[in-house]
């Protein structure tokens, strides 16, 4: 029978997997509301002081004509013209802001601050989508390939020297560190200066951008009262696909790093074991290999 086939799979595997995924998605959304509910609610009094603050200080004006002038924010807000400043604002359509949101496209990010309001642009928006995504997708996944076949040679580490072992390692070691340097610690320290943000601000807008989130709260670029300059956006951008293309290289690295650690870990612990005089053996066996494409 056929369904004997599914049930040992849906109860072994599948089941348990559904059940910790739940489960995790109950506990984020009981860790975000007990942690955002508060401050939501404060925000939300604040915002209707002001307006009655506002209604105080301009008798002239009544409840519904605030509203209304809220409306009129409001969504120019969603159609990405910022309120604050005035018509000489930088454009959200110049070249290294097109450049920027087409990135964000094809990556996915979709920072929700800014999107197409004409039906043309719509329209080319998803016919876009639906040609770069795949195309992104290729793109970073031919990167890991070309990785492992460059680090095929360190497959067969296990017949080389302990000291070619150990300089592998650390140059594994070593790359990763400068990576995450490059590409995780140090644009944030430069969006932080250039946007005013603290340290703590740049990296959760670095980790949030990477990861293909992109809430929006933060986003380089914006602030009418800064003046950028013209390609800032646009190497934004470039920082984005480098960025993607880097964890599409290291994340193979890094269960393989882990791997050969452990490994030189056995091996240093057996060599103390026999110049302490434990008893010799014929050798420490050999850790299972993990190949570069796992």
């Amino acid at each position: 029978m056929p369904h004997a086939g599914l049930c040992p799979c849906w109860g072994g595997r599948v089941l348990p997997l559904l059940l910790a995924y739940v489960c995790y998605l109950l506990l984020g959304a009981t860790i975000f509301q007990l942690l955002e509910k508060q401050a939501e609610a404060q925000s939300r009094d604040q915002f209707q002081f002001e307006k009655l603050r506002f209604l105080e200080n301009y008798t002239c004006l009544d409840q519904q004509a605030l509203e209304q002038f809220v409306q009129v924010i409001m969504e120019a807000w969603v159609k990405g013209v910022n309120p604050k400043g005035n018509s000489t604002n930088p454009s959200n359509w110049d070249f290294g802001s097109s450049f920027f949101f087409a990135g964000t496209v094809v990556t996915t990010i979709g920072y929700g601050n800014l999107a197409p309001s004409t039906e043309a642009g719509q329209v080319f928006c998803v016919f876009y989508a639906l040609v770069g995504i795949p195309l992104n997708v290729v793109f970073l996944n031919h990167l890991g390939t070309g990785l492992r076949a460059h680090l095929t040679a360190l497959e067969r580490w296990e017949d080389q020297p302990r000291r070619s072992q150990l300089l592998q390692t650390l140059g594994l070691a070593l790359f990763l560190a400068l990576g995450t340097m490059l590409i995780l610690i140090f644009p944030p320290m430069v969006f932080s200066h250039v946007e005013g943000w603290s340290f703590g601000e740049g990296f959760y807008f670095a980790f949030i951008t990477l990861s293909t989130i992109g809430f929006g709260d933060y986003v380089v670029g914006t602030d009418p009262s800064k003046h950028y300059i013209s390609v800032y956006r646009t190497l934004a951008a470039i920082w984005i696909l480098m960025g993607l293309a880097w964890l599409a290289l290291v994340l193979p690295l890094g269960p393989l790093l882990l791997h050969r650690c452990s490994q030189l870990w056995l091996l240093s612990r057996g060599l103390g074991l026999k110049e302490g005089g434990a008893p010799e053996t014929d050798g420490l066996p050999r850790p299972q290999k993990i190949p570069i494409s796992a």
